[in-house]
């Protein structure tokens, strides 16, 4: 089934119609998906990161979930499959997939499935309208990035097992710039952007053309990696880098997120939920920076596309230590086609 969800779109499959053996699965994915090809013309994927994602989905047998979602991340124009990090939208395509295949039953009105998210182990339960029994895609709720309105995803996090602060400081000197590394579901760099000698308002297209700052954020991130915990991320999709300044039009801060080497043209359900998180760490690089709101959790993110509303707040423990709290984001998804995807045959040429 290939669906939306939220500012992604990827081919979700059923665990049990895939091979079970990672390389050969992997395999498969890259002939499904048309990669390695820039336009990927030979396959589903829409010749961007964006589009070229596999969501995995099967019953699960931990008790808090019903169902499993492994992410996939297959590369464009590299022959690469990275199961490194989640996807917070294809996250929201998950619930009402599990409903349509038959995994999980529906309610009269209303459905949540709890889904274990298998490459970090994290939870997160997703809740949409299922009148009569049945997935209902059409709704009034608009998310940046996308045309048109779709039925709700609501989707909350409970708190996570892996620290906030993952180097255990709100603020680090890396590669001779100020950044704070922290993790609310995607390990995420901050970085204030008047840091790199940019505005952070720059066009994705303009950031990804500046040659000097591709090297200085790769020098960045492969610093961070390490003192993250994360080891060589050479070859990784994260952490993820963003890039902060002041808002321009009524949030808490304008992003600029690169993932890890194009730059988003919103940002990621996960990394916002860093983002916002960590803008409310004290000391760290968003200080000075965002706006935050004088009460309430909810903060809204600025993209290049719009913006993007998460609740994350923080807790301060006996120990001065910073937790994350309770963390929920409306989505949206939406079915695009069911059917019978064929694969480029194995062994056949690939595009230059």
């Amino acid at each position: 089934m290939l669906m939306r969800g939220g500012t992604s779109k990827g081919a979700y499959f059923l665990a049990e119609d895939l091979p079970a053996d990672p390389g050969a699965r992997d395999d498969l994915l890259l002939r499904v998906m048309g990669s390695p090809d820039p336009r990927q013309i030979d396959g589903l994927g829409g010749a961007h990161p964006l589009t070229s994602k596999v969501a995995v989905v099967s019953a699960s047998a931990d008790s808090e979930a019903d169902v499993d979602y492994l992410f996939l991340q297959v590369g464009v124009d590299r022959p690469e499959v990275s199961d490194g990090q989640n996807c917070g939208n294809l996250l929201a395509g998950v619930g009402p997939f599990a409903v349509e295949r038959g995994l999980v039953a529906a309610g009269e009105e209303r459905t949540t499935v709890r889904i274990r998210m298998v490459n970090s182990g994290d939870l997160a339960a997703a809740g949409f309208p299922t009148p009569g029994g049945h997935v209902d895609y059409s709704g009034t709720a608009e998310i940046s990035g996308v045309p048109g309105t779709a039925a709700p995803v609501v989707i909350e996090f409970p708190r996570g097992a892996a620290p906030l602060l993952p180097t255990g400081h709100a603020r680090d000197l890396v590669a001779d710039t100020p950044v704070t590394c922290v993790d609310n579901g995607m390990p995420t760099v901050l970085i204030a952007a008047s840091s790199l000698q940019i505005t952070g308002y720059e066009s994705p297209k303009d950031l990804e053309e500046d040659l000097a700052l591709a090297d200085r954020l790769r020098e960045i991130r492969l610093e961070a990696g390490k003192l993250m915990g994360l080891g060589d991320v050479e070859d990784t999709t994260v952490p993820k880098l963003s890039l902060l300044a002041a808002p321009r039009d009524g949030g808490a801060v304008t992003t600029r997120t690169f993932i890890p080497i194009r730059c988003h043209t919103s940002i990621g359900v996960l990394g916002a939920a860093s983002v916002a998180a960590g803008l409310r760490v004290e000391g760290g690089v968003g200080q000075g920076v965002a706006r935050l709101p004088e009460r309430g959790d909810r903060l809204r993110i600025e993209h290049p596309t719009g913006f993007l509303d998460i609740e994350a707040g923080i807790e301060y423990g006996a120990d001065g230590v910073p937790v994350a709290g309770r963390t929920a984001v409306v989505r949206t998804a939406r079915k695009i086609f069911d059917g019978t995807v064929f694969a480029r045959p194995a062994g056949a040429a690939q595009h230059p």
